[in-house]
């Protein structure tokens, strides 16, 4: 599930909010990832065999958040790029085209990050290599991504019959899940919620279509942040607004709890985490993260995290 937001009409900072939304926890990590970074696209090992995988060395540092240590899911690099994978049900990657470097779905982003500065670049990236389906803990990595850059510039890249279908441009700021993003789009026109009032009758569940006309509504709503303070905390209370609650009936609804929710601060190059089990938000400074030849983690369920944790971090091994 999961839902994104991006302000990129603020003068003070491009943010982003994402929520992440799962049956289970995904075991998540905040990693720091220097450059120079050796990896394969079909690793970690065991989870897929390719006939042609992607190789790279990263270019970039990046600050991501990792699912079940397999895959990054959300995050920024050192040049500006972030990007945020959400489930889309109707995600087709289609058959497995050898001539093209494959990397499994769950290394998608992180090779985005990784090699790219800015939207563009990446979108450029998208038509040499081939994402490839994957499966973690008995559920299939149908992913969508979402990029944004320093510049405010944006991207949502859906897989239809094997084929990608990309919305660029600074004015696809929102996404959430099912159905594809084009129908998201159709939906959203049917109801204006450019000049929100309080007479405005508001989509209230917490299915995708009404998360998506939520953040909509609730986007244009926010108003000019004095402080990075406060604009951190205008999206991160969007983010709370478009959550999924303890207790939502998976069968008869279809969407799973929050078990986090970030902001990034692509002009700053901070990165804001709140776990939903936890009372407290946490962030990191990229410009302070010391990231020599090994990466560097924290575990966001350590209950003793508590404001600014760039100083937390400590050498860890990663499979990818």
């Amino acid at each position: 599930m999961c839902t994104r937001v991006l302000w990129n009409t603020n003068d003070l900072a491009v943010l982003t909010g994402r929520s992440m939304d799962w049956p289970e926890s995904t075991q998540p990590l905040i990693v720091g990832f220097p450059s120079g970074r050796d990896r394969d696209g079909s690793r970690p090992t065991g989870i897929v065999a390719d006939p042609n995988p992607l190789r790279w060395t990263s270019r970039y540092a990046s600050l991501v958040t990792t699912v079940y240590g397999l895959g990054t899911v959300d995050g920024l690099n050192e040049a500006g790029l972030a990007g945020h994978g959400l489930y889309l049900n109707e995600t087709d990657f289609g058959p497995r085209d050898p001539a093209k470097p494959g990397v499994q779905a769950g290394l998608w982003l992180q090779y985005l990050l990784d090699q790219a500065d800015t939207v563009a670049e990446a979108l450029r990236l998208m038509d040499e290599i081939q994402p490839v389906k994957v499966s973690a803990h008995g559920r299939d990595a149908n992913l969508h991504v979402a990029l944004e850059d320093a510049g405010g510039d944006s991207a949502i890249i859906e897989f239809a019959q094997g084929r990608a279908v990309v919305h660029h441009g600074r004015q696809f700021t929102l996404m959430t899940n099912d159905p594809t993003y084009d129908e998201q789009l159709n939906l959203l026109s049917l109801q204006d919620f450019s000049h929100p009032s309080r007479e405005m009758p508001l989509p209230g569940n917490v299915n995708p279509v009404d998360r998506f006309q939520r953040a909509a509504y609730y986007s244009a709503l926010l108003p000019t942040p004095g402080s990075q303070r406060e604009a951190i905390a205008s999206v991160m209370a969007i983010m709370r607004n478009v959550s999924v609650p303890f207790g939502a009936p998976y069968g008869d609804f279809g969407v799973y709890n929050t078990e986090y929710r970030t902001v990034t601060d692509l002009t700053n190059r901070m990165y804001f985490f709140e776990l939903t089990t936890s009372p407290n938000v946490v962030w990191v400074d990229m410009d302070r993260l010391k990231l020599d030849d090994t990466p560097v983690a924290v575990d966001p369920y350590d209950q003793s995290l508590i404001g600014d944790i760039t100083d937390r971090f400590a050498p860890r091994e990663m499979a990818f």
